[in-house]
């Protein structure tokens, strides 16, 4: 208690300490882990979509991105080497078989790894405030999306019969928690539906898992990646880079990652086992 008044005392007379955080990662340097791989990145215009592209282009993989926002496409694509790109959104449900059809057309057929990292979230502050029109928005970008295209997916993968595949899930560190808000909601959703879908299809070849960063530097969260990255809530006091969240999303749709399926893998430094002490 003393402890706590003469630091509020120190603040108010010199003010409250402005901390600054900035992160120094390691990048691995490429090594085709992903070539001859296609790959379609949904919301991969910008943000972490973009720099998981970025990722699997380096790595030899070919890739078309997507999003809602055609003039964000066209800069990001002339930014990957030209990779394809098409404009859709995850809330058109009906059209996702033509979207299937031509992507499979821009990367020419048999298009085997599927990216759902497309996601809103409205940041609602309590639940008094969700109303029924952001649940929906919510509800129909980050799970009815991504769950009928990956349905669609499987079924295409069927059809084309391809031999080995992979869905890879960009959830959140919310998911693990319980939650009154849509956003958290939807991913713990995601997270049941990663384990659900890799038990049911591991044996038949399509590997399914799972990405759940903490706050990551994007436009969606309001994070400047070369800015100022302290965030006081997180237990390794700073939010995340793109680029090292794209390390762990390429390891795992590589094949050096055959043997795993079904994971949910937090990138958080932990943040996620809370004990508030």
């Amino acid at each position: 208690m003393k402890k706590a008044l003469k630091r509020l005392l120190t603040w108010l007379i010199k003010g409250v300490p402005v901390v600054n955080i900035t992160a120094s990662i390691s990048e691995i340097s490429p090594s085709e882990k992903l070539k001859g791989k296609k790959i379609v990145v949904t919301g991969g215009g910008r943000g972490l979509g973009f720099y998981m592209a970025k990722k699997f282009v380096e790595e030899g993989a070919q890739v078309l991105i997507t999003g809602r926002d055609l003039d964000t496409l066209k800069v990001a694509s002339g930014k990957l080497n030209g990779s394809p790109f098409l404009q859709f959104d995850m809330r058109n449900i009906e059209e996702i078989p033509s979207f299937l059809e031509k992507a499979d057309e821009l990367l020419g057929g048999s298009v085997d790894t599927l990216v759902n990292n497309a996601g809103v979230s409205l940041h609602e502050s309590s639940f008094a405030e969700v109303t029924v029109e952001g649940f929906d928005k919510q509800f129909g970008t980050n799970l009815k999306g991504p769950y009928f295209l990956s349905q669609s997916f499987i079924k295409y993968w069927k059809l084309n019969g391809i031999k080995n595949a992979n869905i890879l899930f960009i959830t959140s560190e919310r998911g693990f928690y319980c939650d009154v808000i849509p956003y958290g909601l939807t991913k713990a959703a995601i997270n049941s539906l990663t384990v659900g879908l890799a038990r049911k299809y591991v044996t038949c070849g399509i590997r399914v898992n799972a990405i759940a960063p903490g706050v990551t530097a994007s436009d969606m969260t309001g994070f400047d990646k070369d800015g100022n990255l302290y965030r006081e809530t997180s237990c390794g006091k700073r939010v995340f880079l793109p680029e090292e969240v794209a390390e762990a999303a390429a390891f795992l749709l590589s094949d050096a990652a055959k043997c795993i399926s079904g994971e949910i893998l937090p990138c958080n430094q932990g943040n996620h086992y809370r004990s508030d002490w």
